[in-house]
């Protein structure tokens, strides 16, 4: 039998990578080769201090938002969130044909740590910034995020970032869990308000780590050529997900897992409501406490979600790219949130929810994360950028919407809890379905490419 390209070049012999010791010692990580440590430590500390500073944020909005308004006004935001977007992404794309992409992460990254001291003085004169801060943080986190990631997939080849990923995943995991332990002991001994100093402080060092790591690719003339060199102008993230399909199964696998995602973190938002009424009582008298409790209640759920995601990441997915591959790898994490919404039909609880969450959450933040990042590694460089912030920030909080919409019938029809789950597991269907046509489309690339698939 003939084998094909792809089948030729995963099949050939090639001498083992000369590694040094801090190479060798990463290896239970990540497969990393000499000349590659400098860089990748440097990503994965970026990605390590994001998170952190991510979840110290993440759970100020928590507190502000669910003692202001409850699990129905959290989720409701989130459509203001892609009307937001609808402008920001193509600004986003706009400044991107404008300046390199250092400049573009140190500008973007910047102006979203100042907008954490407006939010500072805002709480000092007495303000609610329940709502503003909410659709702050979903803008910040899903623009923020997707440019550092685009970043490490423009400064590492296709077979590099393969390899690499799993390392910088390790410091996005690590980094939620340790910001999400600390952001807890910061709620009780210092307040909620003073997460938000720490964020604005991590925000600015990751700009500083990108630049040096930046800076190390740029040593030859043709790699600081590339580094120096700004996007095409071309057409929009927009544009080129309705031109490629390949691109329009991204947007899709990142539409439907948020809603299955955010309706599952809508149940467990009115689970914690609930109890904290139950603590601390309705009125404005207990809202302090009833702040309190919330963000205590969610700095120990986060923890739980990100130690085991930080676990999966650590010894799981670099081992699962390396034995099944990315484009398999993607059917991991829907399987499993499919069996957990099927069990909350058949025994819906607090404690089934908790759980269910944790194992979706932790999956998707490893794992899952990690195989869509990957996803971005064979585009072009235009895609990585312009396109990446349509999926991951548009797309995402298009999610949002449909999910406000089936909480918004949910509730004004009265849907039980299990009719919640039920519709996640239709979701679920689709996501397994687009992960069937990811498949499909990088086993074609790998083809024509002559390469080994992802």
């Amino acid at each position: 039998m003939t084998a094909t390209p792809a089948t030729a070049v995963a099949d050939s012999k090639e001498p083992a990578p000369d590694k040094g010791l801090i190479e060798r010692l990463l290896s239970p990580i990540a497969d990393v080769h000499r000349g590659e440590a400098t860089s990748a430590l440097l990503m994965t500390g970026t990605m390590f201090f994001l998170l952190y500073g991510y979840y110290l944020l993440k759970t100020a909005r928590e507190g502000f938002i669910l003692s202001e308004g409850g699990a129905e006004v959290k989720s409701y935001s989130s459509a203001g969130q892609a009307v937001m977007l609808l402008a920001l992404v193509p600004a986003y794309g706009a400044l991107a044909s404008r300046v390199n992409r250092v400049q573009l992460i140190q500008w973007v990254t910047l102006f979203f740590a100042s907008n954490l001291l407006l939010f500072l003085l805002a709480l000092e004169n007495g303000l609610r910034v329940g709502i503003v801060f909410f659709l702050w943080v979903g803008i910040f986190n899903v623009m923020v995020i997707a440019q550092f990631w685009g970043f490490a997939a423009d400064l590492y080849r296709e077979d590099q970032g393969k390899r690499l990923f799993p390392l910088l995943g390790v410091g996005s995991s690590l980094g939620a869990w340790v910001g999400s332990i600390r952001a807890g002991q910061i709620v009780s001994s210092q307040g909620t308000s003073r997460l938000l100093i720490g964020g604005a402080a991590l925000l600015v060092l990751c700009v500083v780590l990108a630049r040096v790591a930046n800076g190390i690719t740029a040593r030859s003339p043709k790699a600081k050529a590339v580094v120096d060199q700004k996007l095409e102008g071309g057409p929009s993230g927009f544009s080129m997900l309705l031109s490629d399909r390949y691109l329009t199964l991204m947007a899709l696998l990142v539409l439907l897992l948020n809603v299955v995602n955010t309706s599952g973190e809508y149940l467990f938002g009115k689970y914690v409501v609930n109890a904290a009424i139950a603590a601390h009582g309705g009125g404005p008298e207990g809202e302090a406490a009833r702040q309190q409790f919330i963000g205590e209640t969610y700095s120990s759920y986060f923890g739980w979600v990100n130690l085991i995601g930080f676990l999966l990441q650590m010894f799981v997915v670099s081992r699962v790219f390396k034995f099944l591959g990315v484009a398999r790898a993607l059917f991991i994490h829907p399987i499993v949130a499919m069996l957990g919404y099927l069990g909350m039909l058949l025994a819906p609880s607090f404690a089934f929810i908790r759980w269910v969450k944790i194992a979706d959450n932790s999956l998707d933040y490893s794992l899952g994360n990690t195989t869509k990042q990957a996803l971005w590694l064979p585009t072009s460089r235009e895609a990585k950028y312009k396109a990446k912030q349509a999926v991951d920030s548009f797309c995402q909080r298009a999610g949002d919407v449909l999910q406000a919409g089936v909480v918004y019938t949910g509730e004004l029809t009265g849907l039980s809890i299990t009719g919640f789950a039920a519709i996640n597991v239709a979701c679920v269907v689709g996501w397994l379905a687009v992960a069937r046509g990811l498949n499909h489309k990088l086993h074609d690339r790998a083809v024509a490419g002559g390469r080994a698939e992802l």
